[in-house]
């Protein structure tokens, strides 16, 4: 027999046995990739539904009329922080088997044991925080459909972030989608004719104010969304415990508000002054967000986020103008939220030649 012989019958048997294995790594790839686009569809759902009514329970509960003093905004942000950071322990429990012991030492090692890591959250979390208080200040100047249009700036922010921080390339399409986006935003904040608008009852504010704090909401949103992209990709921490992490810092920071800012109403009227049942559906609302988010970072696409993103505007809109009856919308007003839609995706659209460069 010859040498060659002998090589070729000892690969054989290895070549038999990478055959035998090969059906069953296929349909653990295709199990896995279906859960996975389950869980991505469902977060997405949920992103839709959470964003949608955080907007119209928050502007709500801020323009309502009713007896007694309005509840406090820096403290509602300290306690949706309390209770994401809650809700996050719980995942980790779950994770851990619903082992205590097993609990603690997953605390300890990922957040005391490193103090590095943990620090690094507290940047984003003070721009959270920030962002958060700010949005408050926006929904009680603006209409819910206005700002849900206006806030969608932030794709034109965390892309400059993006370029400039992660050092990433925009496409053509994206870049005149943020054009797009900007005329959008544009028409969306082009003045009424007054003598066509009703009078409300409700009061709306100032105009200005709102805007100017969506925009600095936009950008808050953009650097700190940036800046915990790149942490997540530097580390292989959880979501759940960097979610525990910014909930800290974020606890810390929004309690630090309300002491400089509501610290002589809450000493006399409390910390929980003026909460109701709607005042606490806020409140769990905001903090499933930072969950759903997370959910979505993980298992979702720019395509995806995006038409999540456009689907809310639109029942924004529509929920503002039939129900709480507080925005009378435009011919203008309707030509900017479709421009804002559509530079929504055509800033997700990946072209399929991209997928496949050209080789030279």
């Amino acid at each position: 027999m010859s040498v060659m012989e002998k090589v070729s019958e000892a690969k054989e048997p290895e070549t038999a046995e990478a055959t035998s294995n090969e059906p069953v790594n296929t349909e653990s790839n295709e199990l896995t990739s279906t859960m996975a686009s389950h869980i991505k569809y469902i977060s997405l759902g949920v992103l839709v539904l959470q964003t949608t009514s955080l907007v119209l329970t928050m502007r709500y509960s801020r323009t309502q009329q009713e007896e007694g003093p309005r509840y406090l905004s820096s403290t509602a942000v300290v306690s949706a922080e309390v209770l994401k950071i809650v809700a996050c322990i719980l995942l980790v429990y779950k994770d851990n088997k619903y082992n205590l012991r097993s609990l603690k030492r997953v605390l300890h090692d990922e957040i005391i044991n490193k103090p590095k890591d943990t620090l690094k959250l507290a940047i984003p979390s003070g721009i959270y925080t920030l962002q958060n208080n700010v949005l408050y200040i926006a929904l009680s100047n603006l209409d819910a459909a206005t700002y849900q249009v206006t806030y969608q700036l932030k794709i034109l922010t965390t892309a400059l972030f993006t370029v400039s921080m992660l050092q990433r390339k925009l496409t053509k399409h994206q870049w005149v989608s943020l054009l797009i986006l900007m005329a959008g935003v544009a028409l969306v904040q082009w003045p009424a004719d007054s003598s066509k608008t009703p009078n409300k009852a409700l009061p709306t504010g100032s105009g200005f104010v709102g805007l100017v704090a969506v925009i600095t909401a936009c950008f808050s949103s953009g650097f700190a969304g940036v800046y915990f992209e790149k942490i997540l990709k530097e580390t292989k921490q959880s979501l759940w415990i960097r979610n525990i992490q910014l909930g800290l810092f974020g606890w810390l920071f929004g309690l630090m508000g309300v002491l400089i800012y509501d610290g002589q109403r809450v000493s006399k009227g409390g910390f929980f002054q003026g909460y109701n049942n709607l005042t606490w559906i806020v409140v769990a609302l905001q903090a499933l967000g930072g969950l759903v988010v997370a959910t979505v970072i993980k298992y979702a696409d720019n395509i995806l986020k995006s038409f999540a993103a456009s689907i809310s505007i639109i029942l924004s809109t529509l929920i503002s103008y039939f129900w709480l009856k507080d925005f009378v919308p435009t011919s203008v007003f309707f030509v900017g939220a479709l421009l804002v839609i559509a530079a929504t995706f055509l800033y997700g659209y990946v072209p399929k030649a991209s997928a496949n460069p050209i080789k030279a």
